[in-house]
């Protein structure tokens, strides 16, 4: 959730490090500092709100200093202040932090009883007294932190500055990511290889419990224990260039209108288009042997898994069980071993996700990941990794990575009917073609962006929306109301088209828009009925169809956004990109700062 980063170098870092803060604002944050040493003194400076804040308080009051430590804060414990920003430090040592320290409260009191005591409403602030208390007791800084970080419970990154060390950091992660970068006579630290490209593209990820010791010349990487361990450098792909918005007002849409291009390189690691065939990859299960499979994901993710759950039952007659990640490994359900659990999060960090997935390890599950990041935590803990390939998503409401998650799953529901003898040819071979054909239609879908633009100022006046879907797009109907909640803040609610009449019909009015999205399918006419309920109680209805649906309904409709004609297996991924421009275009007149909505984060690293 928060951003770290880190510089041990020969030359100046203050305006380096906010530099690099500046390309992990998708996250999302509420305040930001740095902390550099300056002839040995820890010297910092923060400010809550936007990093333009913290610039500001710079170009008035600069830093010197050849090491420095930065931070982006998504406020957990204590309001988003100056005081609660980080840095946090003490005269001898200043510390950065993502996650959520569990046990902070004993150690408080633990602390308080030897004169040490908290200057904010942090939990954070509790590992910098700690290694403070240590090094008061003659401890060197290494052994300080690990004398302080196997106290810690919970999730942590962690990046130390020291008093009088000016060629000194030492970095820690349990829970939450961190990485190292390497340069020509400098070495950085990062949440997230985005944060190192303006620098480097030499990282090495650290491992659970790892901690290391950094100076200009390099990391020294240890295990929880203490013992050196080597750790492979890779050579990322991501490059400052990927993190632009070109000539797009804002990366939300910028990555809207990325989706073509994104789900056919996902088609293109599935369809050998030359022989309209499967590509044959090895996994490490057997989908025609399974009798369930699992699924767990969070947020967009999960509902990118909840249609899925159609796609593999109806079409390879799968079994599918799936659960939201935060009440999954809680519900700790019985698992028989050999099965599949499949995790899906864009990120491959997500806190609650990754419980999950070593929650079935230790059930003795075959783990399968669709992940964008392949160097995460999720994609090195899984047997079978399904890279989305569609590049940093930077705006916090998940637009390509969510059609890209459906892609892959399509293409796995597809894999897998094959592999179990349920689809015949002639059925694969009209599914095969309706997936080729997707990068095609969800270009076709973007050029309705002006109409739906026109629908959605209309949108900007409700306190209240509801959309409707059925089978396969249920879920989209669910990814449209959350859209619409994450960055316009309109409150919004997705149901079953079935169950408007178990409840929800109550709320229908003529105040209150609801968007129905039917396309041509067996389903539509069930939909429709639905539609003459909410028509009849004078609620204005926004119709997301094709060019059939839209004639033969449009007596019912307020307005309808009319999307390209597919087929029905592909009918829900073009659907989402309707719901992604009504959402953006709705925020967009509102004023809301649309790629990071008040209160959200973009990696949600901590419970």
């Amino acid at each position: 959730m928060c951003g770290i980063v880190g510089i041990a170098g020969r030359n100046p870092v203050a305006d380096r490090l906010v530099s690099a803060l500046a390309r992990l604002e998708y996250r999302g944050y509420d305040s930001a500092g740095i902390a550099t040493l300056d002839r040995g003194q820890i010297q910092r400076r923060r400010a809550p709100g936007k990093l333009v804040n913290l610039a500001s308080r710079l170009d008035r009051d600069p830093l010197a200093g050849n090491i420095g430590i930065g931070h982006t804060r998504w406020a957990t414990h204590g309001a988003p202040t100056e005081v609660n920003a980080h840095p946090h430090a003490t005269p001898r040592v200043a510390v950065v932090h993502n996650g959520i320290i569990e046990n902070y409260r004993p150690l408080l009191v633990e602390l308080a009883a030897d004169g040490y005591l908290p200057i904010t409403q942090t939990d954070s602030e509790v590992v910098a007294m700690m290694v403070t208390r240590w090094l008061d007791l003659g401890l060197a800084p290494a052994a300080a932190v690990q004398a302080t970080i196997s106290r810690l419970q919970g999730a942590f990154a962690l990046v130390f500055l020291f008093h009088g060390e000016d060629n000194l950091l030492i970095a820690a992660r349990q829970g939450s990511p961190l990485a190292v970068g390497y340069g020509a006579g400098e070495t950085f630290l990062g949440s997230d290889a985005l944060a190192l490209s303006l620098f480097t593209d030499k990282v090495t990820y650290l491992e659970e419990g790892d901690w290391a010791v950094v100076t200009p010349d390099g990391a020294s990487i240890r295990t929880r224990e203490g013992g050196a361990v080597t750790r492979l450098v890779h050579v990322s792909a991501t490059n400052s260039n990927m993190v632009e918005k070109g000539p797009h007002r804002h990366f939300m849409i910028k990555e809207i209108h990325e989706q073509p291009e994104a789900v056919s390189r996902v088609i293109g690691q599935f369809v050998d288009r030359r022989s309209d065939s499967l590509v044959e990859r090895p996994l490490p299960f057997d989908f025609a042997t399974l009798d369930r499979m699992t699924i767990s994901a969070c947020g967009t993710a999960y509902l990118a898994g909840a249609v899925s759950k159609y796609w593999f039952e109806r079409f390879a007659r799968l079994p599918v069980d799936i659960d939201i990640a935060s009440e999954f490994r809680y519900r700790q359900p019985p698992m028989t071993p050999g099965g599949l659990a499949l995790f899906i999060s864009q990120s491959g960090e997500t806190a609650d996700t990754l419980a999950a997935l070593r929650y079935c390890a230790a059930n003795e599950q075959h783990i399968a990941a669709v992940v964008n990041v392949e160097e995460s935590t999720i994609s090195r803990e899984s047997g079978a990794v399904f890279p989305l390939l569609c590049g940093p998503e930077i705006g916090v409401a998940s637009t390509k990575a969510f059609t890209a998650q459906l892609t892959t799953l399509a293409c796995l529901a597809l894999t897998a009917g094959r592999k179990r003898g349920v689809i015949d040819d002639a059925t694969f071979a009209v599914l095969l073609a309706a997936l080729a054909a997707l990068p095609g239609h969800l270009s076709k879908a973007l050029a309705a962006e002006p109409q739906i633009a026109e629908i959605a100022r209309g949108l900007t006046k409700a306190s209240d929306v509801l959309f409707l879907g059925r089978g396969a797009l249920y879920p989209i109907a669910l990814e449209g109301a959350l859209k619409l909640k994450e960055v316009s803040y309109i409150h919004a609610e997705g149901y079953a088209a079935g169950e408007l009449k178990h409840g929800p019909i109550a709320l229908v009015d003529e105040h209150v828009p609801v968007v129905v999205i039917a396309p041509s399918d067996e389903l539509a006419g069930k939909t429709m009925s639905n539609m003459q309920e909410v028509a009849a109680r004078g609620g204005p209805i926004i119709l997301i169809t094709d060019a059939e649906g839209a004639a033969q309904h449009a007596d019912l409709a307020a307005q309808s956004i009319v999307m390209p004609s597919v087929h029905p297996f592909v009918a829900p991924i073009v659907a989402a990109v309707a719901v992604q421009i009504l959402a953006y275009h709705t925020a967009v007149h509102m004023g809301a700062d649309v790629d990071q909505p008040r209160n959200l984060a973009k990696s949600v690293t901590v419970e």
